[in-house]
């Protein structure tokens, strides 16, 4: 269905997120670390990115600026342990489609990322 990049140095958790969304029919690319997650986006050519917020080497908030100035039209789902009203209405105005925090439901997240695809235009 759709080409979804995972930006997460979560080893554990970027595999369950894989699991998850391949099993939805996606096919996923994994990145550790903020500037490669923001290189991979730049080169590939990807429908949707899941991101978290605190990555080495640079934070998903950069990445999220980055990308949101340069490809405006990807969606960006914000997937963090950060919870401060502040740092969701900050990811959301920099251009975030959507925000969920940790713990998450990993069938949520497979519900959400669909819904954002389909409104985005970026499955059949």
């Amino acid at each position: 269905m759709a080409h979804i990049l995972v930006a997460d140095d979560d080893d554990l958790l970027g595999e369950l997120v894989r699991f998850k969304l391949e099993a939805a029919g996606h096919h996923v690319t994994i990145r550790q670390d903020g500037a490669s997650a923001l290189r991979e986006a730049r080169g590939g050519d990807y429908d949707l990115m899941v991101l978290d917020a605190m990555m080495p080497v640079m934070s998903g908030p950069d990445v999220l600026r980055a990308l949101a100035a340069e490809q405006p039209e990807m969606p960006i789902v914000m997937l963090t342990s950060r919870k401060a009203q502040a740092d969701v209405l900050a990811a959301l105005t920099a251009g975030a489609r959507d925000y969920l925090t940790k713990p998450f439901i990993p069938d949520e997240l497979v519900v959400r990322v669909n819904a954002i695809l389909k409104t985005a235009g970026r499955v059949q």
